[in-house]
């Protein structure tokens, strides 16, 4: 069903080269209104939650319990210096379970790197994976579980549906709160030779089971907590505001919204603060619920150019893009940014919906503000504008249920915001004429 989706709205891009821009949009948004209606019967299974201090320590006994024969645990090389595998593997151990670590996991999930996962896993005659990281490590651990049972070139997993066999069974500790891979049905890869990303979406590629284990999230550095923060604001955001939403998904990102703007903050500023860590370790996962079956928008699809050429961080591409994305996008959705305000709670019920569109706007920008994000990406080049929002508007085009839709023209437009300040030349001062009277008479 997804497949056919997929070529389906292909063809309809190609097409829609042809029509006025008014005509493409009018197509555009009919075509995904009904792939929306199909995609609400696709099952999509929700993995066993467990939350709280100490949970990656339960998720163990947990696993150890279930007879595999030998764990891949998958992760990078920072966490595993950190010891935060620590309460995992004790309880592995405890349980009787055999593992073996794979650490080399970078930013991104480079082909090459999952690819050397891959033989990893089959070298050590692995029949399980446990996730444990930020979005990275969970991307290549469910690229790396569709592949060891499909084999073919990494590459030819890309799309949606690609694998005749069922992937073997993944786990997850997520050690950000930001990505939410841990319940989505999708992975995200870069390909080093195109410098673009490629996603891979399959409903079997949801783990089994997940850890939020806020104690592993308290020395999360500032930068991060604030990007992978607004990463799970805008899976929230764009699920709420797309066309593919519903009450479930509208329930989980209003609920998502409320705990990051209440909790974001202080994480952000206090990040040893266990309460705060887990409601954003459960705002994410909520975000991650709502937008697995609402989808994203512009902003990831900008953000994932952004990832593919420059190497920008997936949180910190979303959280410059969403302010701009959402002011365009804002005649179409007043009345949803009215919502998103209220629970939001810079607003309140009864005042006009433009007025609380206006003050959520206001108050996603101050919350970038107040996280030290930018404004811009030192990395855009206006060179490499056009070619960005042709992809863009492509990855959107085919597959995202944006509410208002863009030309090409009109997303370079945007992207050109996110352009660096031209800096001031430095003018060096003149010497003291003192010192130059001394010179002169020496």
């Amino acid at each position: 069903m997804l497949a056919a989706f997929a070529k389906l709205t292909r063809r309809a891009f190609l097409i829609s080269d042809l029509m006025s821009d008014s005509v493409r949009a009018a197509g555009l948004g009919a075509l995904m209104r009904g792939a929306g209606l199909v995609t609400r019967f696709i099952p999509i299974p929700q993995p066993t939650l467990l939350v709280g201090p100490g949970s990656s320590g339960r998720l163990g006994q947990a696993i150890a319990g279930f007879g595999h024969r030998k764990i891949l645990i998958v992760t990078d090389s920072i966490i595993s210096k950190l010891g935060l595998l620590k309460n995992l593997t004790d309880a592995l151990t405890a349980g009787g379970a055999h593992f073996v670590v794979f650490d080399e996991i970078t930013p991104d999930a480079p082909i090459p790197l999952i690819e050397k996962g891959i033989e990893f896993y089959l070298e050590h005659d692995c029949d399980a994976i446990v996730a444990f990281g930020g979005g990275s490590s969970m991307d290549a651990s469910k690229v790396i579980a569709l592949a060891v049972a499909n084999p073919k070139p990494l590459r030819q997993l890309a799309g949606y549906l690609r694998g005749l066999r069922s992937p073997v069974k993944i786990y997850a500790i997520p050690t950000t709160a930001g990505t939410g891979s841990e319940v989505t049905v999708a992975a995200v890869m870069s390909d080093p030779d195109t410098h673009k990303k490629l996603v891979v979406v399959d409903p079997r590629l949801v783990p089994k089971m997940a850890a939020l284990d806020p104690s592993l999230m308290t020395g999360l550095p500032a930068h991060i907590t604030a990007a992978t923060g607004i990463d799970a604001l805008t899976h929230a955001i764009e699920a709420f505001v797309g066309n593919w939403k519903t009450s479930y998904s509208d329930g989980m990102a209003l609920s998502a919204v409320g705990l990051i703007f209440e909790n974001l903050r202080i994480a952000y500023t206090d990040g040893k603060n266990l309460a705060a860590r887990e409601k954003m370790a459960l705002a994410s996962t909520y975000a991650g619920f709502a937008f697995t079956r609402a989808n994203v928008g512009y902003v990831h699809a900008i953000a994932h150019q952004f990832g593919g050429k420059y190497h920008t961080p997936h949180g910190l591409a979303n959280a410059i893009m969403l302010p701009f994305v959402l002011k365009y996008s804002a005649p179409a959705i007043t009345n949803k940014l009215a919502q998103l305000a209220v629970r939001a709670r810079v607003g309140t019920e009864g005042e006009p919906a433009e007025v609380l569109a206006q003050k959520f706007l206001d108050a996603v920008d101050q919350l970038n503000r107040d996280l030290g994000i930018p404004t811009t990406l030192e990395a855009l080049k206006e060179e490499d504008i056009p070619a960005l929002a042709k992809a863009a508007c492509w990855e959107a085009h085919t597959g995202y249920p944006v509410p208002r839709y863009m030309t090409q023209e009109v997303c370079e437009d945007l992207i050109r915001q996110a352009l660096p300040k031209a800096k001031p030349a430095v003018k060096h001062a003149a010497k003291p004429a003192a010192k130059r009277t001394r010179k002169k008479a020496a």
